[in-house]
């Protein structure tokens, strides 16, 4: 049997709230009239949640993924209503790491979490969540890292092409502690009281809970039915959905589940070259349902690399909103190659939600790496040593 765990009391936001702006502003083909101060105006409702703010593209809500620079590239933010899926790295380091982001910005922001693993109990998951940092903290880590790569790239810079000078620039570093997103120190753990004053739902499914059931060749397996009907559970009875209005200021509710479609799950698809994806594409169509009518966001991780049916992987991308595919430089060939040096892998934008409609955006951004540091993790635009020395050779050509 699954173990279920409901814990903490939440003592208020520690967000910022974000406020709501333009009511004044009508116009000619709307319909003009008193406004009402309560449940009526539900976008002002919205936007006074605590950790959100409207998309400038559609007006969807957005929270923050945990990762400024994320954030950015997926269009301002996660959006309510959807899931983000991360297919992990290999060895489950970097994935884990921004699984863990995302939770901790939940906190920062007086969200309810809801954290789901069939591997480590969810009460360890947040004790190892890293600490938020301070503005002036951020911007110094950021100064010394700039300062360190000064001198190599004013030499190098004459020798860039134009096209590669206009990349977008990843956001640094924040301005202020009330703008939309959060920063971390992956080098230290969230204070105690941060994690108690939170209020937050575990489900933990340990290998055994599947392996004494029959399972029917087309049905969900065990731990997917239960963590389902968990989910569901609390998004009614804490009113997430609307129709149970909640007793306090209206909240976000962040799901977070690990390691999705592997063996600990009781799902074979890792497993054998023919697995039956049957039940893990029916838990994701659920559970995008059940997001979709409520105040909910949900994070999920999963080892695609272990899939070797690639059928498999495009339907499972399918009925996910945003994807993320993190690809670590650990173990490869890439590792030691100077080329690579100053990262430590790659993130591939594989897709963007377009809400409403039946097709997806793709990122305008290519080449993305990433690399960890001391404290922070960062994105930015991979300009490799070979791409300089090729645009270097082709200038003296002109």
């Amino acid at each position: 049997m699954a173990a279920v765990a409901t814990c903490g009391t939440g003592a208020g936001s520690t967000g910022s709230m974000v406020a709501a702006g333009g009511k004044n502003n009508v116009t000619s083909f709307q319909r003009r009239g008193p406004r009402a101060s309560g449940s009526d105006s539900s976008y002002s409702r919205l936007v006074s949640i605590a950790g959100t703010r409207p998309s400038v593209r559609n007006g969807q809500l957005l929270v923050s993924t945990g990762l400024p620079a994320l954030d950015q590239l997926l269009g301002g933010g996660l959006a309510v209503g959807t899931v983000l899926l991360i297919e992990e790295d290999k060895y489950n380091i970097y994935s884990s790491l921004l699984f863990k982001y995302f939770l901790a910005e939940g906190i920062i922001n007086g969200h309810t979490l809801l954290v789901a693993s069939a591997k480590e109990d969810p009460a360890d998951i947040l004790q190892e969540l890293p600490a938020p940092l301070l503005d002036d903290n951020v911007k110094k880590d950021f100064d010394e890292d700039a300062c360190n790569h000064k001198t190599a790239e004013s030499n190098i810079k004459m020798k860039i092409a134009w096209r590669y000078q206009l990349l977008p620039k990843m956001e640094a570093g924040p301005v202020s502690s009330s703008r939309f997103g959060h920063y971390y120190d992956a080098s230290k753990k969230m204070p105690q009281e941060l994690i108690e004053a939170s209020k937050w739902h575990g489900f933990f499914s340990p290998e055994k809970s599947s392996s004494t059931l029959n399972i029917e060749p087309c049905s969900l397996t065990h731990g997917y039915i239960k963590l389902l009907q968990f989910i569901q559970n609390i998004i009614y009875e804490e009113g997430f959905d609307g129709s149970n209005p909640q007793k306090k200021q209206k909240n976000i509710l962040r799901i977070g589940i690990q390691n999705l479609g592997s063996p600990l799950w009781g799902d074979d698809i890792c497993c054998t070259e023919n697995g039956n994806s049957h039940s893990l594409t029916k838990f994701l169509y659920v559970l995008r349902g059940l997001l979709r009518t409520s105040l909910s966001a949900c994070m999920i991780t999963m080892p695609t690399h272990l899939i070797q049916n690639k059928a498999i992987i495009s339907r499972v991308t399918n009925l996910s909103d945003t994807v993320v595919g993190l690809e670590s430089f650990i173990g490869s060939e890439r590792e030691t190659n100077p080329l690579y040096k100053d990262y430590h892998g790659l993130i591939h934008i594989r897709q963007i939600p377009r809400l409403n409609n039946l097709i997806y955006d793709v990122s305008d951004v290519k080449d993305l790496a990433f690399k960890l540091k001391k404290k922070l993790f960062t994105i930015e635009p991979r300009r490799t040593s070979h791409k300089r020395a090729i645009l270097a050779s082709s200038l003296k050509f002109l």
